[in-house]
């Protein structure tokens, strides 16, 4: 495994020093992961909680990276040599991956040495970001596919080998069939599809002699590539020249792709020269630029598509490239274990934070099993399911419902105690099916992509009053 711990910010060791000067290094602190809310984004899967604690258990300096932050003359060698010596120990409490999470709810809290919690910070932000950013639109791109086979493409346009192959990761979670990426196939063990490229069909005398060959190589797993030269014309006649001799030969052809044009044109002619020719069942694939508008787009045109492969936009979460998640100081104890409530004020009022040590619950409609609010608490709080919840919004407070025969479900457990993975790494496939059920739980008008409502983040009574009072205290100044 590669040692990330130097994947942060020189700020996060500058302050560590100065903590470790003022003999703060050691006082327990607590910090939330979030993210605020996007125009584009009113959901996400979280996605990366794996990664994370792999990152946290592995985290330590080897002799490479002190001698690299001593060539800065930055750094004290009393200090270097505290760091040699330091590893995680904190605890950490996470979402599980696949589940839906909403804006301002915490989906992870590192409570940990104030060091410790302070060095992870950027590491954390980058794995939970982007793999979060990319389940979330693989998720968007299935919905809009309804149900048909959705392949994650993105490899050779991602930014970079480490975003291709967990952005294939998060893809899977979100609701992606398959990756073209080999080796985010055999790392987490989840399907892979391709079939041919232009340049395959290029290199032989012919477009017919390219595609017999493709199937004599693959007889039972053909798919061709039909838009090399002209679609109808010769791609599609072609194609089923070679399906009649493969089948005189025993084996039933899998499908065309189509990479280019007008897709919704071009599928449905496609299909009609297909079932003309008796293969009514060989599929239609289309890939080309792709993305939840587009598939949808093409879905309200009548296109006769299968199955569709999404590169660029997907990989690259072209409409949205970055999450916007945060890290945030949360709560500090003293000596004697008392907590010491930690808030960040703003000018504008979304960026004002939500203090204390924190969990959060998912509210569910017990006769729907839908879910109907999220409701953050302080920590130690319980929720009495026999009694009726008061749920207000926590600016626009005199918005208000109280909810009735409902079960409360924690959100988040306990990721890392300790230092060390409290957990066995699950199938891929697994978080997939998760994801998708938890995702079936929300009425779609909090998931649809044009014009969602917004689904209701609340706090609870007693953490609310705790904003308000530390707002109005240190709004003064004091």
């Amino acid at each position: 495994m590669r040692n990330l711990t130097l994947l942060t910010d020189l700020y996060q060791l500058t302050m560590g020093q100065g903590y470790f000067r003022e003999k703060k290094h050691e006082e327990t602190a607590v910090f939330d992961l979030f993210f605020r809310p996007n125009r584009l984004i009113t959901y996400s899967v979280a996605a990366g909680m794996e990664q994370a604690a792999q990152y946290l258990e592995n985290l330590h300096f080897d002799e490479e990276d002190l001698s690299y932050l001593r060539s800065l003359h930055l750094f004290d060698e009393d200090f270097l040599a505290y760091l040699k010596e330091l590893r995680f120990t904190g605890d950490v409490y996470a979402v599980r991956e696949g589940e839906i999470v909403f804006p301002y709810e915490p989906i992870l809290t590192v409570k940990a040495p104030m060091i410790q919690a302070q060095l992870v910070e950027t590491a954390l932000l980058t794995i939970i970001n982007h793999q979060t950013l990319i389940a979330t639109k693989a998720s968007k791109i299935c919905a809009a596919a309804q149900g048909n086979v959705v392949m994650e493409f993105g490899l050779r346009r991602a930014q970079g080998p480490d975003a291709g192959v967990y952005g294939a990761r998060a893809a899977i979670i979100g609701g992606c069939n398959s990756t073209s990426n080999v080796i985010a196939g055999k790392l987490f063990n989840v399907p892979v599809a391709g079939t041919m490229a232009h340049s395959w069909v290029m290199n032989f005398p012919t477009e017919l002699d390219a595609f017999r060959a493709y199937a004599e190589t693959f007889p039972d797993a053909c798919l061709l590539l039909v838009d090399t030269y002209d679609t109808l014309r010769s791609g599609v006649p072609h194609a089923i020249e070679a399906f009649k001799e493969l089948r005189a030969s025993g084996h039933e052809p899998k499908g065309i792709r189509l990479d280019s044009g007008d897709l919704a044109y071009l599928s449905k002619e496609a299909r009609k020269m297909l079932d003309r020719a008796g293969f009514e069942n060989t599929i239609i694939c289309a890939s080309g630029d792709l993305d939840e508008n587009s598939i949808r787009s093409l879905k309200e045109q009548g296109a006769k598509i299968d199955s569709w492969g999404v590169g660029t936009k997907l990989i690259t979460s072209a409409d949205l490239p970055a999450l916007g998640g945060v890290y945030k100081l949360a709560a500090v104890y003293d000596e004697e274990g008392r907590e010491i409530p930690k808030i960040k004020l703003s000018d504008t009022t979304e960026k004002i934070t939500n203090p204390s040590f924190k969990e959060v619950w998912r509210i569910y409609d017990r006769e729907t099993d839908k879910a109907v609010a999220d409701y953050i608490t302080r920590f130690d709080e319980v929720i009495d399911e026999s009694e009726p919840l008061l749920l207000f919004h926590p600016v626009d407070t005199w918005k208000r419902m109280t909810v009735k025969n409902f079960r409360a479900r924690r959100l988040r457990s306990l990721l890392v105690k300790g230092g060390k993975r409290t957990y066995d790494t699950l199938p891929l496939m697994e978080i997939q099916r998760y994801c998708a059920e938890e995702k079936g739980r929300f009425w779609e008008e909090y998931t649809r992509q044009d014009m969602p409502h917004i689904y209701k983040v609340d706090l609870s009574t007693a953490l609310y009053e705790l904003k308000r009072g530390m707002v109005e205290k240190y709004g003064k100044g004091e």
